[in-house]
């Protein structure tokens, strides 16, 4: 996945993590104890890859994802999935137009830089399919005409794992289209005490942040980002841990080349966001449960076994030997 900028001037590397860290700040002012999973999240978007949040509702997913539209000056639009939702509902149709008399194609909350899919699970397999091409081309065909998304363009979705009553899995095929899966989890003591009392100290429900960025200047992130190179040994490391998921007794498929791919991908970026113009084998480790996990299939006596995917990513990193010593890119 590329962010296909090439008529944008790359920033540097210390411009771009000193933005990073203006932009995590300022979300860090809305958003209480997620600091890791909107690096993570960060480190995506500026990769080019879209973000999936699953995890149970309440835990601020939403806001996440809205603090960060505001704070990167990107167009948001939030769609709540529903069952009866259609694919014209999201792409867009065309309605007639009286005054013109044709008919006149009105764009969906899709044609925006980051699109809020809310409760992704919750809308039909068919419905769901009409992301793929978006995730993947950055365009939708809609009445046999093939129409550009804006630049940039990034979906975040979020799933709800703890009801199944009126939820659709996510095929693997929607699945894959996620750079990263992240679960943010439950805050500890202090953290939840902070949540509420900025809620009484702000006297209101909603949580403002400003803009610190806009959509020219995090193109030029991305493409800070893509100008970075990476030492061909730290490329065999993530083609060892995709391929070693493909033969491991407990998955019965293992990660797709587009796995290993954005697992690279997703380093270089956080390494950037550090500081650094190299990635080295810790970057991938920490970015490996998040990118690969969500592309594994456990076999039933696996699954029978509580086994989780993750657990068996946290394995491989164990097992699998990274390079020794990794420096600026050869």
């Amino acid at each position: 996945m590329t962010t296909d900028t090439p008529d944008v001037t790359p920033l540097p590397v210390a411009e771009v993590a000193a933005l990073g860290r203006r932009i995590l700040d300022e979300v860090g002012t809305a958003v209480v104890g997620m600091r890791d999973a909107l690096e993570i999240a960060l480190g995506t978007i500026l990769a080019g890859g879209h973000v999936l949040f699953e995890d149970v509702p309440g835990l601020g997913k939403t806001l996440a994802a809205r603090s960060l539209a505001t704070v990167l000056g990107l167009d948001f639009a939030r769609l709540q999935c529903t069952p009866d939702l259609l694919p014209s509902d999201i792409t867009g149709s065309s309605v007639y137009d009286p005054a013109a008399r044709e008919l006149v194609f009105r764009p969906g909350p899709l044609f925006t830089g980051l699109f809020l899919a809310d409760e992704i699970n919750r809308t039909a397999p068919k419905t769901q399919s009409a992301l793929l091409e978006a995730m993947a081309e950055r365009q939708v065909s809609v009445e046999g005409a093939t129409r550009p998304l804006p630049r940039p363009f990034h979906v975040v979705a979020t799933s709800n794992p703890v009801e199944y009553e009126g939820t659709y899995p996510l095929p693997e095929a929607q699945l894959d289209r996620f750079m990263v899966r992240l679960a943010v989890g439950y805050p500890d003591r202090d953290q939840e005490r902070e949540v509420l009392l900025r809620r009484v100290g702000r006297g209101q429900e909603a949580a403002p942040v400003s803009r610190v960025v806009d959509a020219p200047t995090v193109l030029a992130m991305q493409a800070g980002v893509e100008a970075t190179a990476v030492d061909p040994d730290v490329a065999a490391y993530c083609v060892d841990l995709a391929a070693a998921t493909r033969t491991h007794g407990a998955l019965e498929v293992g990660a797709s080349p587009r796995g290993s791919q954005n697992l690279l991908l997703l380093a270089r970026a956080v390494a950037v966001l550090d500081g650094r113009d190299f990635v080295l084998p810790e970057d991938v480790k920490r970015v490996a449960v998040p990118v690969l996990a969500h592309r594994l299939t456990l076999t039933p006596t696996a699954w029978a076994s509580a086994v989780r995917p993750e657990d068996v990513v946290t394995e491989l990193l164990g097992r699998v030997a990274g390079p020794a010593t990794v420096g600026p890119a050869r």
